[in-house]
């Protein structure tokens, strides 16, 4: 019998590690993150923009993926240059007018696009006021996407 390995994408693979670091840094310096909690936003943050590119779900950030997705759009040289590189085209920002509060149905929806795109998620920053949205299937050795 042979054993299939389940490789899941990084944001952090996928930034590079100069673009990153930088990333991780700006949250730990503007939103009092700790460095290992900055790392895994960010890493979210860069899979989020990297999936938002090519699927068809509304993608809307948790409210700590939402803080790594802000440090991004900031650095924009390297967040046009990521857009161009996985959608062809600079993505907006396209905040809800008014800023009203985020649809949690969308946020789940978001995380589960992430997963079926090949990214980890890491379940714990995908929360909307406190409540988790992206909890792990009891079968987490499954391959995202598939029943």
């Amino acid at each position: 019998m042979t054993a299939t390995a389940n490789v899941q994408k990084s944001g952090r693979a996928v930034a590079g590690e100069e673009l990153f670091e930088s990333l991780a840094h700006f949250v730990v310096l503007h939103n009092g993150q700790s460095p290992e909690r900055a790392e895994r936003i960010a890493d979210q943050a860069v899979g989020f923009v990297v999936t938002a590119a090519t699927t068809t779900v509304p993608m809307v950030p948790s409210d700590d993926v939402d803080l790594g997705l802000h440090a991004l759009i900031l650095h924009t040289k390297e967040y046009a240059a990521l857009c161009e590189r996985h959608a062809g085209r600079f993505l907006h920002h396209n905040p809800a007018p008014g800023g009203g509060a985020r649809d949690p149905e969308k946020v789940a929806a978001s995380a589960r696009a992430m997963k079926a795109a090949g990214f980890m998620v890491f379940d714990e920053l995908w929360t909307v006021n406190g409540t988790n949205l992206a909890q792990c299937d009891l079968d987490c050795g499954r391959p995202y996407g598939q029943a």
